[in-house]
This record gives structure tokens, C-alpha cells and sequence, in this order.
């Protein structure tokens, strides 16, 4: 079971993916403990998420956590997943309002980072940490 999730392929340029995935989410989750009343808990009740106190703090620290692990290329596919939980849940309560109130561009518009980290992620499930991870180096022991 271990080895299917370290499961990786030889790819040099998927650490450009982890890059750019683990920076914005390690980034992200910190912000939320640092400014939780504009990114984090305060975010969540403004838009109507319930406990949004208890999901600030969740919601961070899974971000931290697995930016991290992407940014280390360590259990690369499984810190993917609640990342693209966290990002699915993130544009249906963000911008199904902004597609229906202002129309398609303005949410394409105030969405693409949304579907950048969204497609991301899902690329990372599918093809894991690359050669520069350690998924990579465990995998090949």
C-alpha cells in the first residue's frame, strides 16, 4: 500500500507544479492563522460557512501541513486530496454567487487561482512528487 502512494514517475518538471501548489498553500494557511479576521475565521463567516472559528483553524492547518509535504515531495498524493477538497469547497461558496450576480467572465475571472491550485493538486494525485521529491528517493529504497 506504502509503495502506491510513493508511486512516482522519473519527471523532471513536476517539481515546477510542486512549487507553485505548496507555495501558495503553505502561504495561504499561514495567512489564515496571521490575519484569521480577513483570510481565516472571519473569511469563513462572511461567507456563511458555519463554525467558522473551528474551521479557520482546520482549514489553515491542513493548508500548512500539506503545502509542506507537496513543497517536500513527501506523500505527495495523499496531501493532494484535501487540497483539492479545501479548493472545491472554496469555489462553490466563493464564486457560485459571482457567476450568478455578475456572469461567467467575472467568476472565470475571480476564479483562476482557484482552478489553478484545483488542477494542481489533481495533477499531482495522478502523477505524484516527480524526481525531485522524496516519494521519489523512498520509492527506488
Amino acid at each position: 500500500m506504502l509503495q502506491k502512494i510513493l508511486r512516482t514517475d522519473d519527471a523532471k518538471t513536476t517539481i515546477l507544479i510542486r512549487l507553485i501548489v505548496g507555495v501558495v498553500f503553505l502561504s495561504e494557511g499561514i495567512q489564515k492563522f496571521l490575519f484569521p479576521d480577513d483570510r481565516g475565521a472571519g473569511r469563513f463567516e462572511k461567507i456563511g460557512l458555519p463554525a467558522p472559528e473551528f474551521l479557520g483553524t482546520f482549514v489553515g492547518s491542513f493548508e500548512v501541513i500539506c503545502g509542506a509535504l507537496v513543497l517536500l515531495g513527501l506523500f505527495t498524493r495523499l496531501a493532494s486530496i484535501p487540497l483539492l477538497i479545501i479548493m472545491l469547497v472554496a469555489l462553490f461558496t466563493t464564486k457560485i454567487e459571482i457567476l450568478s450576480n455578475d456572469g461567467i467572465w467575472e467568476m472565470l475571472h475571480a476564479s483562476r487561482t482557484d482552478w489553478s491550485m484545483l488542477l494542481g493538486s489533481l495533477f499531482l494525485l495522478i502523477k505524484g512528487s516527480g524526481r525531485y521529491g522524496i516519494d521519489h528517493s523512498l520509492q527506488n529504497k
